[in-house]
């Protein structure tokens, strides 16, 4: 076997081999197979698809390149949930300490942003003292003792991914739903999860830009988990204007807190209890998923959930009193409003662009070695279907760049659409695939 035979036929739009796929992804990961071969097999399948067979066998194939986490010894049913990426999406931060506080195991491995996307990795962070690279031993110990536990992927988990993905980016390969369906599930299943609940982000601030993408992502991803005996169900939810108001790392974190507290926005609220519900059934701890959620806004309104986000802070180097104090932690040095210039209902705040503009705040990284500021982004003072009178505040900027200000705030009033009617905000949750 060698790999110009597996590029020719995959450019001649013949299917793979399972022994050829592995050839394949353990010749590059050990670095047998040059990067440009690698490049010329990936845009072959960019080009010319894969099978849901194939799909599965790169899948595993990635999984099983490093690391395959057992948590087999933290007893019960593990479920892991993962968004494709938006613009404020602080889900994770809220969600996960709902369902550990509700007697869930939460062991989870997450990311860092890139572009306009945020990461739960950079924003934990932004927390003074978390700790988000420690050991695999004291990342099952941290479960054990508390529930939960958070952290950034180990560097062997799935590293044939790595380097395909960090190929792709470069090659401008990255919309492709067999090689983003098998890089999610190949994360997901190397990192020991046993069922998995998916948020499929659709629209302008997400990488499906339309439903149907979206469903076939959804379904691909829905196949692969059957085929690798890996219950799994999407939940398709809208990306267009950004989700919750707060868009950047520590200012996420406050509204992480402030949800946690019971000030919960709309949108957020639905995404949070729709796949929190499914999270539970997953995991075998409650059929009914209206009783699911009523169980998770009990958690909320008694305080534990708030609790469970503090003892993880705590048990990974944080401290509990930044929480507690959330909204008196050192600010951007520049908070500057922007301003309507005109009166009506607000139909359309492109999350996209917002997500540039925190991006180029300092919030976010436009390659993965960029240094981030954790205290810039911005904080939405209206929503789509909002009124606003001229002159009242649209959003505030959040930075510690002073020349990044004017540019920022044009751009915010370019990327916002204000009309006389007023329209019925868009449905959050889009659809539910099994």
């Amino acid at each position: 076997m060698n790999i110009l035979n597996i590029i020719e036929k995959k450019r001649d739009k013949k299917i793979l081999t399972k022994e050829e796929i592995e050839y394949f992804v353990k010749g590059y990961t050990n670095g047998e197979v040059a990067d440009y071969q690698a490049a010329a097999l990936i845009m072959a399948i960019f080009l010319n698809g894969m099978t849901d067979q194939e799909t599965t066998d790169l899948t595993l194939a990635m999984a099983n390149s490093g690391d395959i986490l057992d948590l087999s010894t933290l007893g019960g049913i593990i479920v892991d949930k993962h968004s494709t990426g938006g613009v404020g999406d602080k889900v994770s931060l809220i969600l996960l300490p709902i369902i550990s506080s509700l007697g869930v195991k939460v062991a989870k491995m997450s990311g860092r942003g890139l572009g306009f996307t945020g990461g739960t990795i950079d924003k934990l962070e932004s927390i003074p003292g978390y700790k988000t690279e420690i050991s695999e031993k004291e990342f099952m110990q941290n479960v054990k003792e508390i529930g939960i536990s958070i952290i950034s992927q180990t560097k062997n988990l799935a590293p044939a991914d790595k380097k395909i993905y960090a190929l792709r980016d470069t090659i401008s390969c990255v919309e492709s739903i067999p090689l983003i369906a098998s890089s999610i599930m190949s994360k997901k299943i190397a990192s020991g999860a046993q069922k998995i609940v998916l948020d499929v982000t659709v629209g302008k601030g997400a990488f499906m830009n339309n439903i149907s993408d979206a469903r076939k992502l959804a379904n691909t991803m829905i196949d692969i988990g059957k085929l690798a005996n890996r219950e799994t169900i999407c939940v398709l939810t809208d990306m267009d204007e950004p989700l919750g108001y707060n868009v950047g790392n520590l200012l996420e974190v406050i509204e992480v807190v402030k949800f946690l507290k019971g000030e919960m926005p709309e949108d957020v609220k639905q995404v949070v209890l729709t796949l929190g519900s499914y999270m539970i059934k997953l995991a075998g701890k409650g059929d009914n998923l209206e009783e699911n959620q009523n169980k998770m806004l009990e958690n909320i309104k008694n305080g534990k959930a708030l609790e469970k986000f503090k003892q993880l802070v705590e048990k990974q180097g944080g401290k509990k009193s930044s929480i507690d104090n959330i909204e008196n932690m050192p600010m951007a040095r520049f908070i500057e409003p922007i301003y309507s210039l005109k009166s009506g209902y607000i139909s359309k705040i492109n999350a996209l662009e917002v997500g540039k503009i925190a991006c180029e705040l300092g919030a976010g990284r436009v390659k993965k070695e960029d240094n981030i500021d954790f205290q810039a982004g911005i904080i939405l003072n209206k929503k789509v279907s909002d009124y606003i009178e001229k002159g009242q505040v649209l959003a505030y900027i959040y930075t510690n760049k002073s020349e990044a200000i004017e540019n920022a705030k044009s751009q915010y009033l370019n990327n916002v659409e204000i009309q006389n009617e007023k329209i019925e905000n868009n449905k959050t949750i889009l659809e539910i695939i099994k």
